[in-house]
């Protein structure tokens, strides 16, 4: 059920897998996602599995609507039942009793924590092609400083995403997107143009003034526990979770 869980400075991070859920067919068996065509009575079994295991109250996680864009929402308590999502790539928080997540299957989950002098703040942001172009990872940060956090005291765990090696794009996408993020340049396993997401968006966090950077190296697309869009199409999503510890 979970691929890694750890401290994160004043807060704790986990990063769910794909087993130990109920979903089945192309979502099984821990998929956390409502938009991919998977049994909603299955999701929900699923997060309240994935919660209890984190030790969260139920309906403590927030998730929000992933627009694959660089707007950050923050959030003010635990979710309200029936209040629609926030259209965000990004969610930052200084509430207690509530964890933020980020849903996944290629992209790049990023968690982040710090303190502040009203207490720590932790967010959860979606970093794929378009959020990194559209800068969500500096925006992300940008909004944690809001609520006071320095962000040369903010710790970041980059999470599995697909590798650069796996992740083949179009010579003319490759290019354009290499105008704006260089950092992402990278060469397939065929040695055909190819971006490394992961490599962008440390190096964003770096810019945006993030010194403690942890990077997960695994590859979504090579690893059968977790889901990836890339190798499988229909398929599910894992979480990133991100929350206050104590």
């Amino acid at each position: 059920m979970l691929h890694r869980s750890e401290p994160l400075g004043e807060a704790h991070a986990a990063v769910s897998d794909r087993w130990g859920g109920v979903s089945t067919g192309p979502h099984a068996e821990l998929n956390l996602a409502d938009h991919v065509g998977d049994d909603p009575q299955h999701v929900a079994e699923n997060r309240g599995r994935l919660a209890s295991v984190l030790g969260l109250a139920p309906g403590s996680v927030a998730f929000m609507t992933q627009v694959h864009g660089c707007e950050v929402a923050v959030v003010d308590g635990p979710p309200t039942p029936g209040r629609p999502l926030p259209q965000a790539d990004a969610l930052v928080t200084r509430a207690q009793g509530v964890a933020l997540a980020v849903l996944v299957a290629d992209c790049v989950p990023v968690l982040l924590a710090g303190p502040s002098p009203a207490g720590p703040v932790v967010a959860a942001a979606h970093a794929g092609r378009r959020g990194v172009a559209l800068g969500v990872v500096a925006a992300t940060v940008e909004t944690m400083a809001v609520l006071g956090a320095r962000p040369d005291r903010v710790s970041a765990l980059v999470g599995p995403a697909v590798c650069a090696q796996c992740y083949e794009v179009p010579a003319a996408m490759a290019q354009e997107f290499l105008a704006s993020v260089p950092s992402a340049r990278a060469t397939s396993r065929t040695g055909t143009p190819a971006l490394d997401l992961p490599a962008a968006v440390t190096a964003q966090l770096h810019t945006a003034g993030v010194g403690d950077v942890a990077v997960d190296p695994t590859c979504t697309a090579q690893d059968p526990s977790l889901y990836s869009h890339r190798r499988d199409a229909v398929t599910g999503r894992f979480a990133g979770v991100v929350w206050t510890a104590g």
